[in-house]
C-alpha cells in the first residue's frame, strides 16, 4: 500500500512540474519570439547542411559506385580503412598533420593572447587602434592571395633571399624545400590568425573589474604583478575554453594553403590527411576510401576533445560541457 502512494505522489509531482513547465515555456516563446525565429535559419542550415548528409559515410565501408549510388553500392566491409592503416602513407600522413598542429600549438596559440594581453596595457588609444586594425587585416586576405604572396617572397629571387642576402646569406628556393615547409606553414598562420584570434580574449580583459587594479595599485603592485595576479587568471577560463576547442582539432588542418604552397618534394613534411584525401577522393576519384580516412580523423578529433574536455572538469573546473 505504501509502495502504491509513493507511486502515486510521484506521478502527481510529476504532473504538477508538467503543468509548471508547460505555461513558462509558452512564456518563454512568446517573449523572446523574435529571437526564435532568427534561430530558425541556423538550425535549418546545419540540419540541411551538416546533418542530412552524415547518411554518406556509409560509402566507407563500400565500394561506391556513382552509377549505383550510395544504397545500391556493394557492402566491402573494413577494407577501406584496412588499406589505410596498412599503407605506406598512414605515419607519414599523421606525423605531418601532428606535427604542424603541435608547432601551432606552441607557436600559434599563445600568440593572440599575448597580443592582447599587450594592448590591454596600451594607454595611447590611437596607436592601439593602430595595431589592432594593422593586426586584423590578414585574416581578411584569402587563402589563394598569401600563397601567392609566399610564392613571390620565398622564391629564389624573391624579397626574403633579397634581404638575407645582403646579410650575405646564400639564395635558395624556400617552398622547394622538406626543411623549411613548417616553419613557412606556421609563421603565415600565425600571421594571419593573430589578430583576429586577439578579439575573444580582448573581450574577456574587458569584464574585469577595473576596482581591482585601483585595488592592487594602492597596495603597490607594479604592472607585471597586475597581470600576473589579475588579468591572467581573470582571462584563464576563456584561454581554457579556446585551448579545449583548438586540441578537438588536433588532426585536422585545412587542405587550402597547404595543397597551394606544397610540392612533390615537399611532401615529406607537408602531406597531410587532409590534402590527402583530396588527391584519392577528388583527384583520384576513389570516393570509399578517402570517406574512410576522413572519418577516422573525425573520430580522433573527438576522442582529443572529449579527453580535453574531461581533464579540464577535473583540473580547472572549466569545460565545454
Amino acid at each position: 500500500m505504501g509502495d502504491h502512494l509513493s507511486h502515486t505522489q510521484k506521478n502527481i509531482i510529476q504532473t504538477n512540474e508538467k503543468q509548471k513547465f508547460l505555461p513558462k515555456l509558452r512564456y518563454e516563446l512568446k517573449k523572446n519570439r523574435m529571437v526564435y525565429i532568427m534561430l530558425i535559419p541556423v538550425i535549418l542550415f546545419y540540419i540541411i547542411f551538416h546533418y542530412v548528409p552524415m547518411y554518406g559515410v556509409i560509402i566507407a565501408w563500400k565500394e561506391y559506385m556513382p552509377h549505383l549510388g550510395i544504397f545500391n553500392s556493394p557492402w566491402v566491409g573494413w577494407i577501406n580503412f584496412e588499406a589505410f592503416f596498412g599503407s605506406y602513407y598512414f605515419q607519414r600522413l599523421f606525423r605531418n598533420t601532428f606535427a604542424l598542429n603541435i608547432l601551432d600549438l606552441i607557436f600559434g596559440f599563445p600568440a593572440p593572447i599575448i597580443l592582447a594581453l599587450l594592448l590591454n596595457e596600451v594607454n595611447d588609444g590611437l596607436f592601439k587602434r593602430t595595431v589592432q586594425t594593422v593586426s586584423y587585416l590578414p585574416h581578411f586576405i584569402s587563402n589563394i592571395v598569401i600563397a601567392g604572396m609566399l610564392v613571390d617572397f620565398l622564391s629564389y629571387d624573391g624579397l626574403i633571399n633579397i634581404i638575407l642576402s645582403a646579410f650575405g646569406v646564400e639564395k635558395t628556393s624556400w617552398l622547394l624545400k622538406a626543411g623549411s615547409f613548417r616553419t613557412i606553414y606556421v609563421a603565415s598562420d600565425i600571421w594571419k590568425t593573430i589578430g583576429w584570434g586577439s578579439i575573444v580574449y580582448l573581450a574577456s580583459l574587458s569584464n574585469i573589474d577595473l576596482e581591482l587594479y585601483n585595488a592592487a595599485i594602492v597596495d603597490g603592485a607594479n604592472r607585471f604583478q597586475r597581470a600576473l595576479h589579475i588579468t591572467i587568471p581573470g582571462i584563464l577560463p576563456t584561454v581554457v575554453i579556446m585551448l579545449i576547442l583548438r586540441l578537438g582539432n588536433m588532426s585536422s588542418i585545412g587542405p587550402e594553403k597547404i595543397i597551394l604552397i606544397y610540392n612533390p618534394l615537399t611532401f615529406e613534411t607537408s602531406d597531410v590527411i587532409s590534402t590527402f584525401v583530396y588527391r584519392r577522393g577528388i583527384l583520384q576519384q576513389d570516393y570509399s576510401f578517402s570517406t574512410a580516412v576522413g572519418l577516422f580523423n573525425s573520430v580522433v578529433n573527438i576522442i582529443f576533445l572529449v579527453a580535453a574536455n574531461t581533464m579540464s572538469r577535473r583540473v580547472t573546473e572549466t569545460s565545454l560541457w
